[in-house]
């Protein structure tokens, strides 16, 4: 099951990706996790107004789209669900991309503080139960191009 479900997102990623593909504000992230790479269309939140606002608001996230949070130095990070009607797994990457831990199933409008478990100098957001469904856990690798303003993998 596994599988088949990383080559449906995989394949919908080439198949939207044909051409020049990504929307101009969005990259393409890699998370390479128990033997599997998965591919997810992000948008990039680096400046403190994109990552106050998130995705706030949203009512759907496509299951290989999510939100990814960058930040100028590693340190603990800790986000909520306040004005979030979705609920979203939350991976805390450190500055080498490693993931270091993950707030799963984020309960839609909870203002609960959701922190990391070691520093991070990264948050990628996506559908929540998703994660485990492809089994990410701390220690997958994730990469995605390099930002002017965001020094990361």
């Amino acid at each position: 099951m596994r599988s088949l479900l990383a080559w449906c997102l995989g394949f919908w990623v080439l198949a939207a990706g044909s051409g020049s593909g990504l929307a101009a504000d969005k990259v393409l992230l890699t998370i390479q996790a128990g033997g599997s790479t998965y591919r997810f269309e992000v948008e990039i939140a680096d400046d403190p107004a994109e990552r106050s606002q998130g995705l706030m608001f949203r009512e759907q996230l496509p299951p290989n789209a999510g939100m990814l949070f960058l930040y100028p130095d590693e340190r603990p990070r800790t986000f909520w669900m306040k004005n979030t009607p979705l609920p979203l797994d939350i991976i805390f990457i450190a500055a080498d991309g490693r993931v270091v831990s993950i707030a799963a199933e984020a309960k839609p409008f909870d203002e609960t503080p959701l922190g990391s478990q070691a520093p991070a100098q990264a948050a990628l957001e996506i559908q929540g139960g998703l994660a485990a469904q492809l089994g990410i856990g701390p220690g997958a690798r994730v990469t995605w191009p390099p930002q002017e303003s965001a020094p990361l993998p």
